[in-house]
This record gives C-alpha cells, structure tokens and sequence, in this order.
C-alpha cells in the first residue's frame, strides 16, 4: 500500500491516507487518483511507512533494503514537509533541540544518559531529570 500526506498551510500534513499500489503505480498518479476521488487540488506527498530517521525497515522491525529509503521520516499529522530536505520533519518538541540534518529528527542538546533509568527532559535546565 502506498501513504500520502496532505500538505496544508507551511508545508504541514494535515492528513495521511492509504491508496493501493495498483492505483499509485507512481506518485503522481497516486496524487492525480487522491485529487480526483476528492474532486480536489490539494498537494499530496507520498510518505513511505518503513521509513523512520532516514533508515528504512522491515516489518519485523529489522534495518531493511537502504535504497527503500524515502523522504526520511513517515509523515504524521503536524509534521512538516521540508522541500530543500524532501524531508518529513516532526514538529519541535522543545525550543533547545536541535535537528540532525541525517535524520531529520530532532535532538536534545544534552544526550539521553545510558544508566538504565527513566528521564524526562527540563527544558528549564535544559536536562535530563531522572522519573
């Protein structure tokens, strides 16, 4: 199956929809079939599902065949499409992240300790607080 993002005002997915891949044989014919069912002209970007941080995956779960890779990230609603990237970026989670240019994830400036515990992160103090 193929997904689609709906892209609204900035580039921000507003939705996310599946069409079969004998109707999406391409992106633009999935874009035209989407368009035409809703007797729209919205934008539509195809979004892959195995896809997360810029790694393709199996359904298992496994590191899967890299060239599947596609636009980064699946889209979710409120993420961003970013077209200088061809990039599905989520929303920013605090001010003081940072976006790996890899992956297009965002990342705290601190890294996530390696004790075993749970955090949480203080943007306040810009931390890692223990749960």
């Amino acid at each position: 199956m193929a997904h689609f993002a709906k892209l609204g005002v900035g580039n921000i997915v507003e939705q996310v929809i599946v069409v079969s891949n004998d109707i999406a044989t391409t992106e633009q014919a999935g874009v035209d079939f989407i368009n035409k069912l809703y007797n729209t002209r919205d934008v539509w970007k195809q979004t892959s599902y195995n896809t997360k941080a810029g790694k393709y995956y199996n359904l298992d779960n496994t590191l899967g065949d890299q060239s599947k890779v596609f636009r980064k990230n699946y889209a979710g609603i409120g993420y961003q499409y970013d077209q200088t990237r061809d990039a599905f970026i989520p929303p920013k989670p605090f001010n003081s992240w940072i976006l790996n240019e890899d992956t297009c994830i965002w990342e705290a400036p601190v890294a996530y300790p390696t004790d075993g515990q749970n955090y949480y992160w203080n943007e306040a103090t810009i931390t890692w607080n223990l749960i």
